[in-house]
């Protein structure tokens, strides 16, 4: 239970879907409440199906590479320990996307929103780390594949009840939530880095 409970929480801390909620009102300002519930599905929906990709084909990709799995895992917890970074010390997920809202047009769905604010790239790093199958069995893939699209879900809800949540927390609490969450991200992070050079060197735990 606690390993689900860890994937879980890495899984909203890469996705980030109350980081989600600024971004999702700003490209929807001017749209009918019926074309932003289609935008929120269609972002969801996308954004879905990019994940799942990655969790089906990157684990071919690093065959193909003949990458060992511990660089990955090492070079995955360096990415996603820089990511948690960008989210701690930088710009923080809402304020780093909404200043992509102003260039965008048409396709709002995909971009800003899927891509990179629900599937970015710690998101995508981190469903293939998980699934990996020299590491785990494939009940924990489909059940690890099976939390993601429940956070997704959860990313979709919050969306449908963007207003609302805006109202209650607004933006600074967004922005509040969105840095916590890159704490517990690159402690995630970390412990991804520090494993794969125990069991590169085959230290002891």
């Amino acid at each position: 239970m606690d390993e689900w409970v860890k994937t879980f929480t890495l899984l909203w801390a890469v996705i980030d879907p109350v980081g989600t909620i600024p971004v999702f009102l700003a490209v929807t300002r001017s749209c009918e409440p019926s074309t932003s519930r289609r935008i929120a599905l269609q972002a969801s929906g996308f954004a879905a199906l990019v994940l799942l990709f990655f969790i089906l084909v990157g684990q071919a990709w690093l065959d193909a590479m003949d990458v060992p799995l511990q660089a990955f895992q090492i070079s995955g917890g360096i990415v996603l320990f820089l990511f948690a970074l960008s989210m701690i010390f930088g710009e923080s997920k809402p304020e780093e996307e909404l200043r992509l809202v102003a260039k965008v047009g048409m396709e709002k769905a995909v971009f800003p929103l899927a891509i990179p604010s629900i599937a970015g790239p710690g998101a995508i790093m981190a469903v293939v780390l998980l699934t990996d199958r020299h590491r785990f069995s494939l009940e924990h893939q489909l059940v690890t594949t099976g939390l993601m699209l429940l956070v997704v879900l959860v990313t979709l809800l919050l969306l449908l009840a963007a207003s609302r949540i805006q109202r209650l927390i607004g933006e600074s609490g967004a922005s509040m939530i969105s840095r916590i969450m890159g704490l517990m991200l690159g402690a995630v992070a970390a412990d991804s880095v520090l494993s794969g050079i125990r069991d590169y060197f085959q230290l002891s735990p």
